[in-house]
């Protein structure tokens, strides 16, 4: 009778025990990666803080062609040689409306880079075993992320919706912030940001320092209207020991014709582990690495698609001015992505033949014809009359070296003959491999101290101190060899053509317009196949349309006009 009972006991106490059934159906995970155990040790938190620099790189270099047209294109900054399916930008009016596929992928893009940082951020404050340190510098840089998004959705849109904290379920009643708002928390963020962050002679090439918040929160400062703050911020970064523009020749090639402008941009020169004073935040590329498999398309989108350039025939009719593709004329480019003539031309005013930003070394104008067929071989294309005028939409027009290089190529990339050596076009360029001839292979500027003076130098005009504005923009003429301008001439129209100058293809040239309300009027002004085809209200984005229509349980507003 007793074993009766404690049988009876015992099958009643495991009844019991086993009726919580959300503890006995939960998982474990052992030999894969869950949300419970994804965020515990120092170097998790490190690997999620990875996908956020890589997101960056993904957003600026890898998220399509038409999304790098979306940053360039449309302004007073360059045009499309070729329209793209969905970017078609020669069209602003009937292209940029709520359905344009860039202004969708750029909400997603940047949206994702909040949801991961906001995870970060959240598990941060769980229990887990990183340490006290460790836990500072990671949420200073996943703020700085979440701010560097924000910053860019605001620049673009305006106000949106403001999303701080982990979404754990589906939410379809977002409504947006004020542009305001959106500005204001990217300053929450960035000025805490800054108290976690090192200083840039702490961190490793590539990470995110004092200094780059610093530099970014001067932008967040300037679009609040806090000039003083901004003011203050930027000599911050300025001020700090071991940064400063650099005035003289260095790195790789600095031995071979050239100048200091153009080694900024020569590959293994952006980090300051080489000596360069002047870099902030430059993200990084390793050439053949499976976590870095990518690079700017900027070299395939801005380089003429010289390779099919026709000139006359010895024997009659037509033929290519150029056999190949080489190293010398910057790889393979596809004229996607052509500058407009203000900025080849009316930009650089009386320092046309002054301005190093302008040389021979950084803005190539001319080649010498190699076709042994053509009537004008050895001559040069353009200086000696030779080119076709049909052929300045895509074919021709002057390459920028700033986006990918003169010679230099990854050895891969060149053709060789069945001894080993490299081909040789009739001039002696060395021919390069279409497939392997698209990339720049080098790291690329975020932010740049040359941004920094601009940045200030526009807080001082706000500020209403034009004197120091322009000392603040002839510190960059200087360098540049360019003629100081003087204090009378600055305006915020000419802080623009000095960012132009100094900045092409490394700031995003939309989100510095429509920042500042100046996209639709400067269209018009300097690009001749856009300008006419852009509305009064399109300074900002649209809002996606598939955002707008899966938002059921509240309303997102559209922009006006859209």
């Amino acid at each position: 009778m007793e074993q009766i009972k404690f049988v009876i006991l015992f099958i009643m106490l495991l009844c019991f025990s086993a009726c919580n059934e959300k503890d006995w159906l939960k998982e474990t995970p052992l030999d894969f990666y869950s949300p419970d155990n994804s965020f515990n040790t120092t170097a998790q938190f490190q690997q999620s803080l990875n996908g956020l620099y890589d997101q960056v790189r993904n957003m600026i270099w890898n998220t399509n062609a038409d999304l790098a047209m979306g940053y360039y294109c449309g302004t007073d900054f360059t045009f499309p040689g070729s329209d793209y399916p969905d970017a078609k930008l020669n069209n602003y009016s009937a292209t940029v409306t709520p359905t344009w596929a860039p202004a969708q992928l750029m909400w997603t893009t940047v949206y994702l880079q909040i949801a991961n940082a906001n995870v970060i951020l959240h598990r941060l404050d769980l229990p887990n075993k990183v340490g006290d340190a460790d836990k500072t510098i990671i949420k200073g840089q996943a703020l700085f992320f979440r701010a560097f998004a924000y910053r860019l959705l605001a620049n673009l849109y305006g106000g949106v919706p403001l999303i701080t904290e982990e979404i754990a379920a589906p939410r379809r009643d977002f409504v947006r912030a004020t542009r305001e708002e959106v500005y204001d928390q990217c300053r929450i963020d960035l000025e805490d940001a800054i108290g976690m962050l090192p200083d840039i002679e702490n961190v490793k090439d590539g990470k995110i320092s004092k200094q780059a918040a610093q530099h970014l929160l001067t932008e967040i400062y300037i679009s609040l209207k806090m000039y003083p703050q901004a003011i203050s911020s930027a000599t911050n970064v300025i001020t700090h020991n071991g940064m400063g523009l650099m005035n003289s020749r260095f790195g790789s090639g600095k031995t071979v014709p050239g100048d200091v402008y153009g080694d900024l941009f020569r590959v293994n020169n952006q980090n300051r582990s080489s000596g360069n004073t002047e870099s902030i935040w430059v993200l990084q590329y390793d050439y053949l690495s499976a976590g870095s498999s990518y690079t700017v398309p900027m070299a395939r989108e801005a380089i003429p698609y010289y390779w099919n350039a026709m000139v006359n025939a010895i024997a009659g009719g037509n033929v290519v001015a150029f056999t190949s593709i080489t190293d010398a004329k910057c790889g393979r480019g596809i004229g996607a992505i052509q500058g407009t003539y203000f900025y080849f031309n009316t930009l650089w005013g009386n320092d046309f033949n002054n301005d190093i930003r302008n040389s021979k070394y950084n803005i190539i104008r001319d080649f010498r014809i190699d076709n042994p067929k053509a009537i004008g071989f050895g001559k040069w294309l353009v200086a000696d009359g030779y080119l076709h005028p049909s052929d300045t939409i895509r074919r021709w027009y002057p390459f920028s070296t700033k986006v990918t290089r003169v010679g230099n190529f990854p050895v891969d990339s060149y053709l060789k003959d069945a001894n080993g050596a490299r081909i040789t076009t009739a001039l002696g360029e060395y021919e390069l491999n279409t497939a392997l001839a698209n990339g720049s292979y080098r790291d690329e500027y975020m932010f740049r101290l040359a941004e920094t003076y601009l940045l200030r130098a526009e807080a001082y005009l706000d500020n209403n101190q034009t004197d120091k504005a322009a000392d603040d923009i002839n510190m960059v003429r200087v360098r540049a060899n360019a003629t100081p301008v003087d204090a009378s001439k600055v305006d915020i129209d000419y802080i623009l053509d000095e960012r132009l100058r100094e900045l092409s293809y490394e700031e995003l040239r939309i989100v510095t317009l429509t920042r500042l309300g100046k996209e639709v009027e400067r269209t018009r002004k300097y690009n001749t196949t856009t300008g006419n085809r852009i509305f009064d209200y399109q300074n900002l984005w649209p809002i996606p349309y598939g955002e707008i229509e899966k938002n059921i349980d509240a309303t997102l507003e559209q922009n006006p006009g859209y």
